[in-house]
């Protein structure tokens, strides 16, 4: 029977029994939910929301209800200041602005505190700066600077208006 079945219909005799397998499937699920399970009741139960409405309604209407009662007033929470209230870092007085004046740093004199308050140079780059001037014997030139690991030509204009060369004596 599925051999001329398959013949008629132009699919194979696996393909049939797969077609035939989810029609019975279909077909005992259908008679199970329609028949055998009508008699029960949804278990879904009803809830009333009518609370919870009443809440979103009175937060759309906070502004007028806040002016009203006070006593709710005072037990509103800012949470994004609660959130900052935890860290007790005060970072403006960890890392000052410094602010630098034009031409008010000696590059053959200065040490790795003062070329920190560059801007752009970390600990670092200043440390490079100092070594290559050691291994030098200082800087002639700004320019020198470009030569220096960390420091390329964006940060060079950055620092090159505070940076001024005096040649140190070793007298």
């Amino acid at each position: 029977m599925i051999k001329k079945l398959s013949e008629l219909i132009g699919f194979t005799q696996n393909e049939i029994k797969v077609i035939f397998f989810l029609l019975i499937v279909f077909t005992i699920g259908f008679v199970y939910k329609s028949f055998i399970q009508s008699g029960n009741k949804s278990p879904y139960k009803k809830f009333n929301y009518a609370k919870e409405d009443s809440l979103f309604q009175l937060s759309e209407k906070s502004d007028e209800f806040l002016e009203k009662d006070n006593e709710l007033k005072d037990s509103i929470v800012d949470y994004k200041q609660e959130v900052l209230d935890f860290n007790k870092t005060n970072y403006s007085k960890n890392n000052p602005k410094v602010i630098l004046e034009e031409k008010s740093i000696n590059l053959n004199t200065a040490g790795i505190d003062e070329l920190s308050k560059l801007p752009g140079i970390g600990k670092k780059t200043a440390e490079n700066m100092i070594s290559f001037r050691n291994k030098k014997g200082g800087f002639n030139s700004l320019e020198e600077l470009l030569q220096v690991k960390g420091i390329g030509k964006s940060k060079f204009n950055k620092i090159k208006n505070f940076l001024f060369i005096e040649k140190v004596s070793n007298n």
